[in-house]
């Protein structure tokens, strides 16, 4: 299978490997840009190509100068800017594309048979690939409206309105104040401990969640 952005790849996955080089900034990378750890590892390690919209959005989210992937870098050359949005996992712009590369153009050729086969068959054939791509297309149209909000949600798991330590503060600070009964007593510190409990099972589950929205549509 070929791809118009094959020249360049090697040189982009080089950078993002620059990029991503120390511990956890693979991970803290593929949230801002809205994918699973695994499935940026996937392209790091080369098991998986990614397009130049993917690219672009890398160095807009991490305020990279527009270009900057497109030549061989070391990690000395990452710009601060661009590391401290890493590091804090700040991005500075919403990527919403897809790293799917793009195929080259076809020629465009009239129809004509192949091996004995028919033109009317060619062109049967033509239009299911068409309506084969429309479909892909608009999976991963409603797949990122849902990982968006994916990551929405976990973004309000992972940092809550309410304070969960002082919510908990308060409440023991009840607890020592009154006199309860011992069952109460016991009712109430078990709240508390399955609240935080499920709390972070559902983050558990959003993770996943997330990971595998963000593979389906992008299998070769």
């Amino acid at each position: 299978m070929e791809y118009s952005d094959e020249t360049l790849l090697p040189v982009w996955r080089a950078n993002l490997l620059v990029l991503t080089h120390e511990v956890g900034a693979a991970t803290r990378l593929a949230r801002m840009m809205t994918f699973s750890a695994s499935y940026l590892k996937l392209m790091l390690t080369g098991q998986r190509d990614f397009s130049e919209e993917f690219v672009r959005g890398v160095e807009a989210v991490t305020g990279l100068p527009s270009g900057w992937m497109d030549a061989p870098h070391e990690a000395h050359d990452v710009p601060d800017n661009a590391r401290a949005a890493i590091d804090n996992e700040a991005p500075l712009a919403r990527f919403r594309g897809t790293a799917h590369p793009v195929r080259k153009k076809a020629v465009l050729r009239p129809p004509e048979p192949i091996f004995g086969q028919s033109a009317a068959k060619k062109i049967d054939e033509d239009a299911n690939d068409l309506d084969a791509l429309r479909k892909l297309a608009y999976l991963r149209k409603v797949r990122d409206l849902a990982v968006q909000e994916v990551r929405r949600f976990e973004r309000n798991l992972t940092h809550p309105p309410v304070d969960i330590g002082a919510l908990r503060a308060k409440v023991e600070d009840v607890m020592a104040a009154a006199d309860l009964d011992e069952n109460v007593h016991a009712d109430l510190a078990g709240r508390l401990e399955q609240i935080e409990k499920h709390r972070h099972m559902l983050i558990r589950h959003v993770e996943k969640l997330h990971e595998l929205l963000t593979g389906l549509g992008e299998s070769d």
